[in-house]
């Protein structure tokens, strides 16, 4: 998971107000029932000493939101009377949290977000398509492509000596159809770092539109008959392919930092030992496990490898502030450009403290390497 949609909110100093809360309204008694929660994590935030004008920040956007339909949560990031960060969730979240503290509480809202895999739809038929694009950071895009021809558009059987002729202006409007809706997808993919671009509808079309595809996105490419462009139709089936393979290129990615991590021969396991690579910015990804019960502490200073298990460690720190372990830690990984794995408990089972992390580099001072 890549952290960069997290800088503006280690650019401020803080404190944060941090707010997790069940937003659905898809009931009758859903907005009493929303102000009645809302006011509950306000007092929360009084009682930990939150300053009124960042309460009233997370307010204004709370009540003012574009309510989504069915059940979804917001995370609300706000310091010194000013709403940095919020985000929709996919779903409510486990429970509703209100956090007054030096760090903003993040890690509900990565581990619920998951990998988040850049991907393109295109559903075609032969005058064009219908495209979707989403980003790493789930910002869709749509776009309408027109082909450039549009007669004649049906290989015609009239017979005689004019039939060829008729097939081949079908062929050819088809092909410059595809091409105008090839150009369009490798323009959306690149704008969005696509893994995976899905060309669905027509299969003449997204044949067509799959061989156009340059090289470096064919491997990426998955075809399907599901879906249509006809008015009314049901796209039920084309949503569950889209997911599913979105899915699978998420597990690949899961799959794969787990085994560079498993390929490292016993460095970077544990706390400790990925707390002596964030000091050193040697974490290319963090690997951790999703407890919410986690409630461990490190120190940090103020810069983001100033981050220890303990504060003597950090000597050059004058004042070292302990905060969340888990806090800390992603702070430390989007100041190093690091990314991010979260994994389910049975993942990973045996991974000492939960968390562990896939070096860039390993030298004879990496904890663990040559008895070091």
């Amino acid at each position: 998971m890549q952290l960069s949609f997290l800088r503006p909110l280690y650019q401020r100093p803080g404190p944060w107000c941090s707010v997790y809360l069940d937003a659905s309204l898809d009931t009758q008694d859903a907005h009493p029932a929303l102000d009645l929660r809302w006011r509950g994590l306000q007092r929360q935030l009084a009682e930990q000493g939150a300053d009124e004008p960042s309460v009233a920040a997370i307010d204004r956007v709370v009540r003012g939101h574009d309510p989504m339909p069915g059940d979804y949560g917001l995370a609300v990031f706000a310091t010194g009377g000013r709403v940095v960060l919020s985000e929709y969730l996919h779903a409510p979240p486990r429970r509703d949290l209100a956090a007054y503290a030096s760090l903003p509480h993040v890690m509900p809202m990565l581990a619920q977000r998951g990998e988040q895999v850049a991907w393109v739809r295109v559903l075609a038929d032969r005058t064009g398509a219908d495209a979707m694009s989403v980003s790493a950071g789930g910002v869709p895009r749509r776009a309408h492509v027109a082909g450039r021809e549009s007669y004649p558009l049906r290989r015609a059987k009239p017979g005689g000596w004019s039939q060829s002729r008729y097939q081949r202006a079908a062929m050819e409007a088809w092909h410059h159809n595809a091409g105008d809706v090839t150009a369009a997808t490798v323009e959306l993919a690149e704008r969005v770092g696509a893994e995976v671009v899905v060309v669905a509808g027509d299969v003449r079309a997204t044949g067509m539109i799959a061989a156009q595809m340059p090289e470096r996105w064919q491997d990426l490419v998955v075809r399907t008959d599901a879906g249509s462009r006809a008015a009314g139709a049901d796209q039920t089936l084309l949503d569950d392919v889209t997911v599913q393979t979105i899915a699978e290129v998420a597990d690949q990615r899961v799959t794969a930092a787990l085994d560079r991590f498993g390929m490292q021969e016993d460095v970077g396991a544990g706390l400790d030992a990925v707390v002596a690579a964030l000091q050193r910015n040697q974490v290319d990804t963090m690997l951790i496990v999703d407890d919410p019960s986690a409630n461990g502490e490190l120190w940090i200073g103020p810069t983001p490898t100033d981050i220890a298990t303990d504060p003597h460690q950090l000597a050059a720190v004058a004042d070292p502030h302990r905060v969340r372990a888990d806090a800390a830690l992603v702070r430390a990984l989007v100041g190093t450009d690091a990314e991010l794995t979260v994994l389910g408990p049975d993942e990973v089972p045996d991974l000492v403290d939960g968390v562990g992390a896939v070096l860039r580099y390993v030298d004879r001072a990496t904890p663990g390497r040559d008895g070091a």
